[in-house]
């Protein structure tokens, strides 16, 4: 693909502890995470590059934040139990239909409990999202979650979600083949993608399929029969309740060949051959900087620039035989990460704005069915993704009906205020702004109390610069009401740049 010359930046060079202050310090805390307050930000600037990316990738150090495994149940989609089977043949057999009935009413109603438990295990996910002092896990859960996209409309089990959830976490910021080979092995994951009915009579090859179109390998790097062969290794691989079998009988073992190696393949031999190839770590690497830095055109020109960033971040991944963390770091302490053609030039995911804003911002979290149905309503319904591609972002999150959701949800968050009134508890969990002007203060008492320097504070803490309209537009408002900051005086200024374009950006 041919690439453009580009003066913006030498790619991946290390960023100098003197280049990395503020305006760096700011744009890490958004990509590596979902954003930071001024005093977040102030602490990453006097840390410095190494130590700032240090504490956000090595999460070996960061504080521990535990799943509880026990928080959902995991029987109320479980298999039917013996005696269920009994009354069920029973009924079939003496044409009870009032029996089966009532059977198919149970069977209702553990759906009924299961989509409940569904929208608790969203709020549960959204909360940690908010909370994690582990931000970057949190974000690469989220990265998976889009990457191996599994969606519950399909399989109706909710703990099964749950599962591939903390799975995803688990291997957050470790190993991308040591989690190939667990997606294999995930129940949700096999139900989604029809691999618990494959067997060596009559494979699937929906799985195989998507481990090298959108999981590992990408268009254009194998073949249909590579499908077919790969789809004979994944015989076997099913489930039973919330636990991965293996069913010898039911897997082909005759030789097979994918991606030019012949031998009697598994599942494993299957995914550590897509693993070998030079595509999967080209590929990886794409997603990664796609997710973390900024967007690769599929076709056409790449900058040069650009394109030197994926073939080191490749090398990397390739070298690190796919640890994660070194690529990771890689990529955030490189001075590309922080030039122009990387700042403010992604559009925030649904998820990114509402978790990012309440963290930055310190809003109230108010309630979460509001902000789950807001992030539907934008989009990016968590556990939800549209297809197993995931969610095509950037610019497909933007759009008249969105955007007027995106405004609304920070008037709610920062205000209380919904489209039909005021939330209940508006006036018990009122914003409180002292937390984003509260570094200002502390800096400099006289600058928190000039209209005009608070302008440029916020607009730089919010949109990552100070434009000259907007500080306009904004100085005109404090012009109005006697130039005094009241807490209500810098609400309104956020609720107008959180309403501004710039503030979609990321």
């Amino acid at each position: 693909m041919p690439e453009a010359e580009t003066t913006t930046s030498t790619a991946l060079t290390p960023i100098r502890r003197e280049s990395f202050g503020y305006d760096q310090a700011r744009h890490l805390l958004l990509r590596a995470g979902f954003g930071g307050t001024p005093a977040q930000i102030q602490t990453l600037v006097e840390w410095g590059p190494e130590r700032a990316v240090d504490y956000l990738v090595d999460l070996r150090n960061a504080p521990k934040y535990p799943v509880d495994g026990a928080a959902f149940s995991s029987s109320i989609m479980g298999p039917p139990t013996e005696e269920t089977r009994a009354r069920y043949r029973r009924a079939r057999q003496t044409n009870d239909e009032e029996g089966l009935a009532r059977l198919r009413l149970e069977r209702q109603r553990r759906q009924a409990a299961d989509r409940t438990q569904m929208r608790e295990i969203q709020q549960w996910w959204l909360t940690r999202l908010i909370e994690t002092p582990r931000p970057l896990e949190e974000k690469m859960t989220l990265f998976w979650h889009g990457h191996f996209a599994t969606s519950y409309r399909t399989i109706e089990d909710s703990y099964h979600m749950f599962m591939q959830n903390v799975l995803y976490r688990t291997h957050a910021v470790g190993n991308f083949g040591a989690l190939m080979h667990q997606v294999i092995r995930d129940p949700a994951m096999l139900e989604y993608l029809d691999n618990n009915d494959s067997r060596k009579n009559k494979p699937n090859e929906n799985l195989a399929r998507e481990l090298m179109e959108l999981f590992g390998l990408g268009v254009g790097n194998y073949s249909e029969q590579d499908i077919k062969e790969g789809a004979r290794a994944l015989t076997g691989y099913t489930f039973e309740d919330d636990r991965f079998v293996f069913v010898q009988k039911s897997h082909d073992n005759g030789a097979k060949r994918i991606l030019g190696r012949a031998s009697n393949m598994d599942g494993d031999d299957f995914v550590d051959t897509i693993l070998a190839q030079p595509a999967c770590a080209s590929f990886i690497s794409r997603k990664l900087y796609k997710f973390f830095a900024a967007d690769v055109p599929e076709s056409g020109t790449i900058e040069r620039q650009q394109a030197r960033a994926l073939r080191e971040l490749a090398s990397l991944l390739r070298r690190t035989k796919y640890n994660l963390g070194p690529v990771l770091k890689k990529l955030f302490l490189s001075e590309h990460f922080y030039s122009d053609a990387v700042v403010n030039q992604r559009i925030k995911s649904p998820v990114e704005l509402i978790v990012g804003s309440i963290r930055s911002l310190r809003t109230p979290v108010r309630d979460l069915n509001i902000l789950l149905d807001a992030l539907s309503l934008m989009g990016q319904n968590i556990f939800f993704p549209p297809s197993v591609a995931g969610w095509d972002g950037e610019r497909s999150w933007i759009n008249t009906s969105t955007l007027y959701v995106r405004q609304n949800i920070l008037a709610y968050l920062l205000t209380g205020k919904t489209p039909r009134g005021y939330d209940a508890l508006a006036d018990e969990q009122r914003f409180d702004p002292s937390a984003v002007l509260g570094q200002l203060r502390a800096a400099d008492p006289a600058a928190a109390k000039d209209p005009t320097r608070v302008i440029e504070y916020l607009l730089r803490f919010t949109i990552g610069h100070a434009p000259e309209k907007a500080r306009a537009e904004l100085a005109g408002l404090t012009q109005r009401t006697g130039g005094e900051l009241t807490d209500d005086m810098i609400t309104g200024l956020l609720l107008l740049i959180t309403a501004m374009p710039e503030y979609q950006l990321t």
